[in-house]
């Protein structure tokens, strides 16, 4: 039931994003051949007016295929050169690449009518009188091609899967702050003595701004603490209503720390136990959420890592919530030699109501931190913080998904709703933001020829750019078995 609800939660997520395709070519009076949902075989398929529905076997991507949007056949240079100076026609195929997965409209004989000839087409473009013959034949009016609309009109439409996932982000977002409002960065707890104490943060201070990048959640806190936990901090922070700022340089500690052997989400969910490890031997598993240390309530990891901390060695009893059920486990931690940057602070990441008017703007911040994550952590693959073993395809979203809802059960359907919307809208803007990359065979290396259409005043070669968008389709597919395959042996 956990991978259904996953696998349904995936699939509306690429639904909006050919939907986007399908309303704008719609609204610019563009024949949609088939929208579809998976590839592979067909198991169910109607058709309406002039599209196909169809839901295929694998429901891992989709496609809304449009009349002549297949540039991968041209016809001789000559007769393209002959009619070079008056066409304006489509520079890029509509065709997705979701999730890394190809996908490619059936030969139909009238798939492939990428030009019109000029005399017959508003946009000038033009096809092989056969090609025309065929698709007239099949009943399809010419003047609703996409390569017949204008240059604007289709950078609208390959545009539009992208911008809807982004919608759908901000949607998703709405509800969570609506909800259980945002998680801003404050200052729970100051410990004695520490670097936070010498730079004048007190409990209750809300952190704003961290070398001036600008903080809203407390993940944007986290996330650059991850990447930068050296760093001298030049803090802009608020208390009664007050902004300051203040200079805090983490200390550099190595020494000796109590740990259980395991890796912890933020919520306090089990992500992985380590083989030989006090946790494994006290029978903890992967999934397991801590909900109390020796009887003391803990709602994040912050929280475990600090009482479990304080154990000097002895053993310690940890609560923990297992498929709904409450279990109570002894474990003895280990003590680890351990190197870190010390702050002297702890945030805890608490969620706070706020207006509705106010749920609007942090829903764009929110969606705004969800692309600015993605950004980042593409940069950071060409820095080798992040590696390609970090890439996760749809085997691994799913799986993720899953756990989600496994670990979300016990606090009731409410929350395993809002967890599933949480993903959907990470999922959704990361989705959005790949598609706009200027990769060959994505939305974003179609934009790219058409910005080219625009700036020369007439499109790139119908042969170089198929072979351009096949070699990057190729290369998206290579991808996706890679990441499959590493999905699929994580699983186990």
């Amino acid at each position: 039931m956990n991978i259904i609800l996953a696998i349904l939660v995936l699939s509306i997520i690429i639904i909006i994003h050919e939907f986007g395709h399908f309303i704008v070519a719609k609204a610019n009076g563009i024949t949609v051949v088939e929208f579809s949902l998976g590839f592979g075989p067909k198991l169910i398929h109607f058709k309406k007016g002039e599209t196909e529905y169809s839901l295929k076997l694998l429901p891992f991507g989709g496609a809304c295929i449009m009349l002549g949007e297949d540039f991968l056949e041209a016809d001789d240079d000559e007769q393209e050169d002959a009619t070079e100076g008056n066409n304006t026609g489509k520079a890029g195929s509509e065709l997705d690449n979701d999730f890394c997965n190809g996908k490619t409209a059936e030969d139909n004989g009238f798939g492939n009518t990428s030009r019109y000839s000029s005399d017959n087409t508003s946009a000038g473009s033009y096809m092989s009188e056969k090609k025309k013959q065929e698709a007239l034949e099949a009943g399809y009016d010419m003047s609703k091609s996409f390569a017949n609309k204008s240059v604007w009109a289709r950078i609208a439409v390959i545009a539009a899967g992208p911008i809807f996932n982004f919608i759908l982000a901000f949607v998703c977002s709405v509800v969570i702050i609506g909800s259980i409002g945002y998680d801003p960065c404050m200052v729970d707890v100051v410990y004695d003595n520490s670097p936070a104490v010498s730079a004048g943060l007190q409990e209750g201070d809300k952190i704003i701004k961290v070398n001036n990048q600008k903080i809203t959640f407390y993940r944007d806190y986290s996330f650059y603490r991850v990447y930068h936990a050296d760093d001298t901090m030049n803090i802009t922070y608020e208390r009664d209503g007050q902004k300051y700022t203040t200079t805090l340089t983490p200390e550099y500690v190595k020494q000796q720390k109590y740990q259980m052997g395991v890796t912890l989400e933020q919520n306090g969910t089990i992500a992985g136990v380590s083989d030989g490890t006090p946790a494994q031997k006290a029978g903890i598993k992967k999934g397991d959420i801590i909900t109390a240390v020796n009887g003391v309530a803990v709602d994040g990891s912050t929280k475990i890592i600090e009482l479990v901390g304080q154990c000097n060695g002895e053993s310690v009893d940890i609560t923990i919530n297992r498929d709904g059920s409450t279990m109570q486990l002894n474990v003895t931690p280990d003590s680890v030699e351990n190197e870190y940057y010390y702050t002297g602070f702890a945030s805890y990441g608490a969620r706070q109501k706020v207006s509705p008017i106010s749920v609007i703007g942090y829903a764009f911040k929110e969606v705004g931190y969800s692309v600015n994550t993605v950004v980042k952590s593409l940069g950071m693959m060409f820095t080798g913080q992040v590696g390609i073993n970090d890439l996760s395809g749809p085997v691994g979203t799913v799986s993720a998904m899953s756990n989600i809802v496994e670990e979300s059960k016990a606090d009731g359907t409410f929350y395993v709703i809002l967890n599933l919307l949480n993903l959907a809208g990470l999922i959704s803007a990361n989705l959005g933001v790949m598609n706009l990359l200027p990769i060959p065979a994505l939305d974003g290396g179609r934009l790219v020829f058409l910005i080219l259409e625009v700036l020369r005043g007439k499109p790139v070669k119908k042969e170089h750019e198929g072979m351009v968008h096949f070699v990057g389709m190729i290369f998206l597919f290579v991808l996706m078995i890679y990441v499959m395959f590493k999905d699929i042996r994580g699983l186990f």
